[in-house]
């Protein structure tokens, strides 16, 4: 009865409509938002382009020889103040191009069981194949209730403040963020969106990686974090380096919404060729990122995405040690 309940619901999912199907959005809207999340003319030209078109990340000079982050004169996304760190050793302890085979971006997303437990009926968790999610993915992910008979139930927690609060009112909001999110598993919920949609003139979004990992660690704190998992909905992750940070501080799946919009933006102004589909450009740029991801992982010789997923094998330069 398990596993024709189980075929039954991956035929409902794949029929489930979008709810927010990807549209073509307003320039100036766009352009206010991309500057809110801190895209640039290089993030659009010299990394969101290449991996649309080639399926992969362009190649460049080997070594990263851009200055450190808390030494620049300009506002730097959060996720350039970490550097992955990786095995020292002389060669990768993993090729991810041919040892492809052993390594998995596999993401289980929902309540995890007790591995010492002998538990009679298996909680039910969500496996997707990579973690970089469509909108159309999120969407049935969000609202995956309609068809699983109260095995999952989802909310979405916004990462946004007041404007007017400022840089003061940060804080505080990340303690309440916590408070909703614990509140939240206590309620039974057991996947959790973290989304910053609502960021607008009136709204602030907290950096997407300071939100993630300060609730992943919160419910580790409070016992909890076994209970639900943690998907993220951010405008601000364009580069691989943005969801491997997102990743290693607990995400278990991440939708990077604004770089598929920013995607038909640079269509319709003539940087991708015209013959792409949202699609076919959201599969390449996704297959860019996984391909990304696993040589990341590889750097530490780690093969599955479930390993990585809240190793926070990152060191931190620029922060202030209690930050950390």
């Amino acid at each position: 009865p398990y596993r024709e309940w189980l075929a039954k619901t991956q035929v409902q999912l794949e029929e489930l409509p979008d709810e927010v199907a990807p549209q073509t959005p307003d320039h100036a809207t766009l352009l206010d938002r991309q500057q809110a999340f801190g895209y640039s003319q290089e993030d659009l030209k010299f990394l969101m382009a290449p991996m649309a078109i080639t399926g992969q990340e362009a190649t460049g000079s080997m070594g990263n020889d851009s200055p450190l982050a808390v030494l620049s004169n300009r506002a730097k996304p959060l996720y350039n103040y970490f550097r992955q760190l990786f095995a020292q050793v002389t060669n990768p302890p993993i090729d991810p191009i041919r040892e492809e085979m052993v390594m998995s971006l596999t993401s289980i997303i929902g309540p995890r069981p007790n591995l010492l437990g002998f538990d009679a009926e298996p909680l039910m968790r969500l496996e997707v194949h990579q973690p970089i999610l469509t909108n159309a993915d999120l969407e049935k992910i969000r609202h995956i209730h309609r068809l699983t008979d109260g095995s999952f139930r989802t909310i979405t927690l916004s990462m946004c403040y007041a404007a007017s609060e400022g840089a003061a009112g940060m804080e505080a909001a990340l303690t309440a963020l916590c408070a909703t999110a614990e509140k939240a598993v206590r309620e039974h919920y057991n996947i959790l969106i973290l989304s910053d949609r609502a960021m607008d003139a009136d709204h602030i979004a907290i950096p997407a990686l300071l939100a993630t990992s300060a609730v992943h660690q919160h419910l580790i704190r409070e016992g909890l974090r076994t209970e639900a998992g943690l998907v993220v909905e951010t405008g601000s992750a364009r580069e691989v380096h943005h969801f491997c940070t997102l990743a290693g501080y607990g995400a278990e799946a991440i939708n990077p919404y604004l770089a598929f919009e920013t995607l038909v933006d640079m269509q319709r102004q003539g940087w991708l060729p015209a013959e792409l589909s949202m699609a076919e450009m959201e599969k390449r740029f996704i297959k860019a990122v996984d391909k990304g991801i696993l040589k990341v992982m590889s750097k530490m010789g780690i093969s599955t995405y479930q390993s990585y997923c809240g190793a926070q094998i990152f060191e931190a330069v620029g922060l202030a040690s209690e930050l950390v």
